[in-house]
């Protein structure tokens, strides 16, 4: 069983992980602006755009010390190896697989692989996993859903992603289990 390189910690001190799509070098300034007017220095981009591994190259690049990055909507194998060579600081996946997780174990990277079932939460915890991503969380029943997940799997700790905004995030980080929350809404 593989602890999962770190990504407990490292949510931990980031309460708040904004997760952005980038299209264009021209974005990521301002972005980096707002985030550090925010006292936030953590961001997931999205690797939704042809520009997303470049963006996170240019991020690691010139705000080296600044500002953690890491990559959500890792998918593929070819995205782990990509992620792995630009030293991206921590992976975000919207759900696993056998492969995929093996994959981001051998990456060393600290990764958050996403659940939303019961079933799937067992699967993760069969590997040895305690910190998950619940994505997406108002569509899998929010607030309610991981309320009874906390009393059913007491070990795991979530980081919701998915419909939470600016008026639900501090009810979400008050859950026992709940350990950060990701979003956009800080940054549109």
């Amino acid at each position: 069983m593989m602890i999962q390189n770190g990504i407990r910690q490292l949510l931990d001190n980031h309460k708040v992980i904004p997760v952005v799509t980038i299209e264009n070098e021209e974005q990521i300034e301002p972005i980096i602006k707002k985030l550090a007017a925010l006292k936030i220095s953590v961001v997931e981009v999205t690797l939704r755009t042809n520009f997303a591994l470049s963006a996170i190259q240019v991020l690691k690049n010139e705000y080296k010390g600044l500002i953690t990055v890491g990559a959500g909507t890792v998918v593929s194998e070819s995205q782990v190896a990509s992620l792995h060579s630009i030293g991206v600081d921590f992976m975000v996946s919207p759900g696993s697989s056998y492969q995929l997780g093996n994959l981001m174990e051998a990456s060393k990277i600290p990764f958050l692989p996403g659940a939303a079932t019961p079933s799937e939460i067992i699967q993760c915890m069969e590997r040895g996993w305690d910190t998950l991503k619940f994505f997406p969380a108002d569509l899998f029943g929010g607030i309610k859903a991981l309320k009874t997940y906390g009393q059913v799997f007491s070990s795991i700790s979530f980081c919701p992603t998915g419909g939470i905004d600016e008026s639900t995030y501090q009810d979400y980080l008050s859950l026992e289990n709940v350990v950060s929350v990701g979003g956009s809404w800080m940054i549109k």
